[in-house]
């Protein structure tokens, strides 16, 4: 029989539990399972221990991504998730996928592209269900199939969809530990979710009469004590519910909302995504940030379950309220608009340092650096002008998939206004410069518009060392700032000045907006990373398997 929701009590839920398990109905069978899985285990160990050549992962990131969950009582999920997808497709804009549950039958739909040219009128009448998630991405190395694409299944136990937003840092030891479970694709979140499944079937083997939530909660327990690195997760679990988990460092966002049913004010509907800025169009209001190292689960009739699986110290990283998260956006008590802002006036009390700067207007690189650049005209008592027009209609060039792609788009993408710069000294401001790619081109595009001198400040300090949890910047290469001073990279960027913030004022002012974070993971600007498992080996392999291979900085 075809899987239905479950029922109130335990009886009919144990009943339901049997009639959707059709392959292990009896302990019996889960106990021989088990077997079958242990020994496949023990014969891929000794394949793998018969090898002469060690094992190298073809396992791509998931890098930045954006993710959506949402449980209504009544309607279709769908058109619901479309637009938390539109106001998170600054996360990724490479491929979209979105899947629905009705209480019987799955329905995905994903591909490469933007939201908006993959979820059609016929895409979207046949995504049926009151529950649902969604995904956005952008481009990985070896990773631009549509079958990379998230959401990702599994079949067995029970049937889960999961998306992911981070990178795990140990995939090749969790691949090894699944034995006889077989990938469809080269992503560590599809390993990520075979994982939690094979927890679950080990609890259900273990105790098969035991209530389907506290199964769960113990499998994701024993989940997050195998996995490292960075990840928000949302899965949908057949008869479960839509359930969401954070890392213990809860260093990529996850936010928790919810609202009344507009068809009985009574019940609870809701709602998590990477960012509360996807609530606004769809009437949830913010609940609170998902714990790190907590899992929360909406059961099928709309009850919000939580633990707190592991200990958790949360280790937001700082790069989120610098580049990747949108300024209406809260994370982890922290508006990014307003930290930005802080950024802005640390910076300005710097540039005043700079007393050989002979400043005329104060123009921003749109669109993130617009907070910062207020701030600093104001602090300096300088005219801020929109120097720079922005077609609307180019993707963000730091994800884009390629350098000679990038070049292209910068080009395509702003436009210098020459009443703007003519016979005008410039401080053009930035809210980080990473490859310097786009900033040698836009240097040159205002001196062609009349500007007399071209000053840089970065609202962010120099991009050093790579990022592995979950964003495009895997070899140290590709950072203009690698192996060079503030002068050199003046130089290279054809600039006549350049500030960078220090890493201190940039950590103060997250600190100063929420002072129960101890810890920021700013190891693209300083090295720390959190996780503590991060080596030199490790970095090296990064840079020669990442999308960073063979990639430079900028070049004059």
């Amino acid at each position: 029989a075809a899987p239905t929701r479950a029922g109130g009590d335990d009886g009919k839920q144990n009943a339901v539990r049997a009639g959707t398990l059709r392959l292990a109905r009896s302990s019996a069978d889960l106990r021989a399972a088990s077997a079958m899985t242990r020994s496949s285990r023990t014969f891929r160990a000794a394949v793998d221990g018969a090898r002469t050549r060690p094992r190298v992962s073809r396992r791509h990131a998931a890098r930045m991504c954006g993710i959506i969950g949402v449980f209504r009582q009544d309607g279709a999920a769908a058109p619901e998730l479309y637009e938390g997808l539109l106001m998170l497709q600054h996360r990724g804009q490479d491929s979209a996928g979105m899947v629905t549950f009705d209480g019987l039958r799955f329905r995905e739909r994903k591909d490469n592209g933007l939201v908006a040219s993959i979820f059609d009128k016929r895409a979207m009448d046949a995504l049926e269900g009151s529950i649902g998630i969604g995904h956005v991405r952008y481009p990985t190395a070896g990773g631009l199939s549509a079958t990379e694409a998230q959401p990702f299944f599994v079949n067995s136990p029970l049937g889960i969809y999961l998306i992911h937003n981070g990178n795990l840092t140990n995939t090749n030891e969790l691949e090894l530990s699944l034995g006889g479970r077989m990938m469809k694709t080269s992503s560590d979140s599809e390993v990520l979710l075979n994982v939690l499944a094979e927890d679950i079937s080990g609890e259900m083997t273990d105790d098969p009469e035991a209530d389907l939530d506290k199964i769960i909660f113990d499998a994701c327990t024993k989940t997050m004590k195998k996995v490292k690195g960075a990840y928000s997760c949302i899965a949908m679990v057949n008869q479960v519910g839509l359930f969401a988990f954070r890392d213990p460092n809860g260093i990529r966002p996850l936010v928790l909302g919810s609202r009344k049913s507009a068809e009985d004010p009574e019940k609870d509907e809701w709602c998590v995504a990477s960012e509360d800025s996807a609530f606004g169009p769809l009437g949830f209001s913010r609940v609170r940030d998902v714990n790190a190292g907590e899992a929360i689960l909406i059961t099928p009739e709309g009850k919000m379950i939580s633990r707190q699986c592991v200990n958790g110290q949360i280790s937001p990283c700082i790069f989120e309220y610098i580049y990747l998260a949108r300024p209406d956006s809260t994370l982890n008590g922290i508006s990014v608009y307003e930290f930005q802002l802080e950024l802005g006036r640390r910076l300005a009390r710097r540039i005043k340092d700079r007393e050989e700067w002979e400043i005329d207007v104060v123009v921003p690189v749109p669109d993130g650096s617009r907070p910062s650049a207020i701030e600093i005209a104001q602090e300096l008592e300088l005219p801020y002008r929109e120097g720079l027009v922005k077609n609307r209609y180019v993707g963000r060039t730091f994800i884009m998939p390629d350098q000679r792609t990038r070049e292209l788009s910068v080009r395509r993408k702003l436009n210098a206004m020459r009443s703007v710069f003519n016979g005008k000294k410039v401080l053009l401001v930035d809210d980080s410069i990473v490859r310097g790619t786009t900033m040698s081109q836009i240097v040159q595009m205002c001196r062609s518009a009349g500007a007399t001198k071209v000053y840089l400040a970065s609202a962010a300090p120099p991009v050093k060392h790579p990022n592995v949890y979950g964003v495009d910047m895997p070899s140290r290469d590709e950072f203009v700032a690698h192996n060079r001073d503030e002068e050199g990279v003046c130089e290279l960027l054809g600039a006549d000045g350049l500030i960078y913030q220090s890493v201190a004022d940039m950590l103060q002012a997250g600190r100063s907006m929420n002072s129960q974070i101890e810890r920021f993971d700013a190891s693209c600007f300083d090295g720390d990373y959190v996780c503590g498992d991060i080596d030199e080996k490790y970095l090296e392999n990064l840079a020669k398997g990442g999308r960073g291979k063979g990639r430079k900085g900028a070049a004059r």
